[in-house]
């Protein structure tokens, strides 16, 4: 008796399961890699959201006492001075705060990036290949 005949490779179908089970490696690849980078951009989101709001509690409260006692200490001599030259310090610092917070928030990674460059690289790849 002779051994069975070996059973051929390289069909269609095949090559058509293999570029399948590639390309659900691939999308299973870049969505895990989208996932990390989500759940890093809600951690950093969550971080700035408490520590802004911590500096905007202290810094308001420092404020209103500190204007309330240049308040008090001019009460008799020269109030609506002191009390013009505090709002205009107010108004500052409040544009100063949203100037830096316009910088940063533009300077800031953008969200998703390396997903994007991975796909970038395959749809590259999958065009060169073609």
């Amino acid at each position: 008796m002779s051994a069975p005949p070996a059973a051929t490779t390289g069909g269609l179908g095949d090559a058509l399961r293999a570029i399948g089970g590639t390309l659900a490696d691939i999308a299973c690849v870049r969505a895990a890699l989208a996932s990390i980078e989500l759940a890093e951009e809600i951690e950093r989101r969550k971080r700035q959201l408490v520590l802004g709001a911590l500096g905007i509690l202290f810094l308001y409260t420092a404020f209103l006492l500190a204007t309330l006692f240049v308040a008090a200490l001019f009460w008799d001599t020269h109030r609506l001075a002191a009390l013009a030259v505090l709002t205009f310090v107010h108004v500052a610092c409040g544009a100063g705060a949203l100037v830096l917070l316009t910088s940063r928030a533009r300077a800031a990674p953008t969200p998703f990036a390396a997903t994007r460059e991975e796909l970038a690289h395959d749809i590259a790849a999958w065009r060169g290949s073609r």
